[in-house]
């Protein structure tokens, strides 16, 4: 089936933090710490959530049209890709907001409010980004760990990873530290396609050499056992110290987590915005290269809170540069 004919194409993403990433439940509360970041409500593990991708996708998407369209003109006016398709939907005084027009791939990708009059709610859809690879201290060094719910996610069943044990392939056969709880070590079986799974989404060789998996059932609290939490405290800018009542606390998942998301790319084809038919792509793989104009900007400016606090940074795996390079030219071409 032609790209022409398909409804959806969903997309799968893996991302590696480069740094502690904090993206926060909006509030403090009685606890370990004060700024806790967003978990499943079911397993309880941290994740990403899909508003917060499509978000910085979009912003980012925006810069880099902005940046190979820097003087684009709407109606004989200016309307910058960003920040006016990057931001906030309804206009305002000074013209901003997003141009709502089936020409801008910003705009068609993500989506535009224009309130009563309606809006379009975007071909491409995020999902969460959950933890595939987790990495722990342990005393032979760093592993990574993961566990069968993580790698359905990517297409692999892990067999027979039921026990309280860490399964892996490979090292010392020998009782094994996670942090604080030392578990008995067992093999991994079908190890071998399951590295072969994660070399081909361009997980790094460093981390498939030390891969273990958990069961389900332990997964989440060795992973809530070994997050990042840090101290801040606000300074008085009188006195050059720290601030009385200024001290919190906040966790993080830490450096070397390796996350993975789904972006649903739809066809144009079956949509039309504003009331004509989607213009800016023509079929899902050309959403998708919208979307992925987007990559390198997570790599140097991030996600999530405490960007200021060395936190945020994420490479994207499954695009190379050159890749990356190539989807920027192509959403930019003229329709």
């Amino acid at each position: 089936m032609d790209d022409s004919h398909k409804s959806y194409e969903p997309k799968t993403h893996l991302g590696m933090a480069i740094d502690p990433i904090h993206v926060g439940t909006g509030g403090t509360g009685l606890g370990r710490v004060d700024n806790a970041i967003v978990r499943d409500p079911v397993t309880r593990v941290p994740k990403i959530p899909g508003s917060s991708l499509a978000g910085v996708f979009r912003t980012y998407a925006a810069m880099a049209q902005q940046a190979g369209e820097p003087n684009r003109q709407v109606d004989g006016k200016s309307k910058p890709y960003y920040p006016d398709c990057a931001g906030l939907g309804q206009p305002k005084g000074n013209n901003s907001g997003h141009c709502a027009r089936n020409d801008c791939p910003i705009c068609t990708t993500f989506g535009f409010a224009r309130g009563n009059a309606g809006g379009f709610a975007g071909l491409a859809a995020f999902s969460d980004a959950h933890v595939l690879l987790f990495p722990v201290a342990t005393r032979e060094g760093p592993i990574w760990l993961t566990c069968p719910m993580a790698m359905r996610t990517v297409g692999q069943e892990l067999n027979g990873v039921a026990d309280d044990a860490v399964y892996r392939n490979g090292g010392s056969s020998q009782p094994l530290n996670l942090g604080w709880l030392l578990l008995p070590v067992k093999h991994l079986n079908g190890a071998e396609s399951v590295t072969q799974a994660l070399k081909e989404r361009q997980v790094p060789e460093y981390i498939l050499d030390h891969v273990a998996a958990l069961p389900d059932k332990l997964f989440s609290h060795v992973v809530n056992s070994n997050l990042e939490v840090r101290t801040s405290v606000a300074i008085d800018p009188e006195t050059g110290a720290a601030e009385d009542g200024a001290l919190f606390t906040y966790e993080a998942l830490p450096r070397a987590t390796v996350l993975v998301w789904d972006v649903t790319c739809k066809n144009p084809a079956h949509f039309k915005a504003g009331g004509e038919q989607v213009a800016a792509v023509k079929s899902p793989d050309d959403v998708h290269k919208v979307v992925a104009t987007a990559h390198p900007y997570f790599e140097h400016l991030g996600i999530g809170g405490m960007g200021t606090r060395g936190m945020g940074r994420l490479r994207v795996l499954s695009e190379t540069a050159s890749h990356a390079e190539s989807a920027t030219a192509t959403a930019k071409e003229p329709s």
